[in-house]
Formats: C-alpha cells, sequence, structure tokens
C-alpha cells in the first residue's frame, strides 16, 4: 500500500477555493473595507511577487474572519463544499484520486486551505485531511489560526507527525506552487503541475 498527498487548490482544483469562499460568504461590508486594508499586500503579492501567499493569508484571515460567528460560516461552508466545489474540480485530479482508492493507497489532501470546508469535501470522497486550520473562541474566530499555516515546510512536518512513511511502499505527492517542494520532496514519485518532476525540476 501507497500513500498518495495532493495539494488542493491549483492541483486538485482549477482555482484559489479559499478565496472565492471568502468573497461568496463574507458580509458585503467586511469585504469592502477589507479590500482596502489589503490592497497594498494584495498588489505586493499578485503584481510585484515580494509578498509571500501566506502572509496575504494570514492578513486575509485576520481582517476578513475576526469576530465572525462560526456556527453561520460553518454552515455557508458545508453547502459550498457540497454544491460549489465540485464546479472547481479537474476531472483528471478526481480520476488520479480514485486510481489511488483503487488501489488500497492511503489519500490525503494536504493544503493551506481551511478546514471550515475541506472537511466536508474529504468526508464526501473518503480521503483524508491535513490542512490550516481556524482558530475560534466562544463561537467566533479569532481571526488566527489555529497552529501554523499548512504551507511549505510545515506541510511536509504535518505529514511526518500524521503518517510514518516507512510504512508505505512508496509516498507520491501531488503540487503546483513552491509551497509544495518539502512535501514533495518526501515522496517517490513527484508531479508538479501534473507532469513528473524530471531530475532538473528536483534541484
Amino acid at each position: 500500500m501507497d500513500l498518495a498527498l495532493f495539494d488542493f487548490d491549483h492541483t486538485v482544483t482549477d482555482r484559489d477555493t479559499f478565496s472565492t469562499f471568502l468573497k461568496a460568504n463574507l458580509p458585503a461590508s467586511r469585504l469592502r473595507w477589507g479590500g482596502l486594508l489589503l490592497a497594498p499586500l494584495a498588489f505586493g503579492y499578485y503584481r510585484l511577487k515580494i509578498v509571500p501567499a501566506r502572509t496575504l493569508r494570514a492578513a486575509v484571515v485576520r481582517v476578513g474572519l475576526t469576530g465572525l460567528e462560526r456556527r453561520a460560516l460553518a454552515t455557508a461552508a458545508e453547502r459550498y463544499a457540497r454544491d460549489t466545489l465540485p464546479d472547481f474540480v479537474r476531472p483528471h485530479a478526481l480520476e488520479r484520486i480514485r486510481w489511488h482508492q483503487a488501489r488500497g493507497d492511503t489519500v490525503a489532501i494536504v493544503s493551506a486551505s481551511i478546514d471550515l470546508y475541506l472537511r466536508h469535501w474529504c468526508r464526501q470522497h473518503g480521503v483524508a485531511l491535513i490542512c490550516s486550520q481556524l482558530g475560534h473562541r466562544d463561537g467566533r474566530f479569532t481571526g488566527r489560526y489555529r497552529g501554523r499555516d499548512c504551507c511549505g515546510i510545515h506541510k511536509a512536518r504535518r505529514v511526518l507527525k500524521r503518517y510514518r512513511l516507512t510504512d508505505f511502499q512508496a509516498v507520491h505527492a501531488y503540487g503546483d506552487s513552491s509551497e509544495d517542494h518539502a512535501m514533495l520532496a518526501l515522496a517517490h514519485h513527484r508531479s508538479y503541475r501534473w507532469e513528473p518532476m524530471t531530475a532538473a525540476a528536483d534541484g
């Protein structure tokens, strides 16, 4: 039996599901003033490429979610996972997940996206989940993560905390960005943007 590790956004899906979820479910007033507050960071990420994605995500969580009622957004997240996410999933990605499952492999999504909706999608498809988790207290979001943003080296560390790799005959990993490199390095079989990684890519 093998272990198969899949990044989610832009690997299993064709887009960023985190920002799509927030845009669809945050109050309009918060989207407006939050957009203004975050504009410099967004410009630094999308245009100048000098702001790391993890920095922008943490700021979005802080500005977008602080103080919001958890129950209402959790209900919206379940609906989003059921009704919206299927339209974003790449057919060949789902086919690959099914291929691993048919072989009896352990399959896990390893994502910087949030538990709020990913847990529903993963439960529906019978796969394990390692992801960023939102902090909450007294029924409201704190605006911080519970633990670390699940990206970069922290993806690999959380995989190693969950699984003993020597229990598997081989490890497969699928990713699409620099945030996946540490996870890909754990694997015997690596796919980057759905292409096998070459020796040059490994370096």
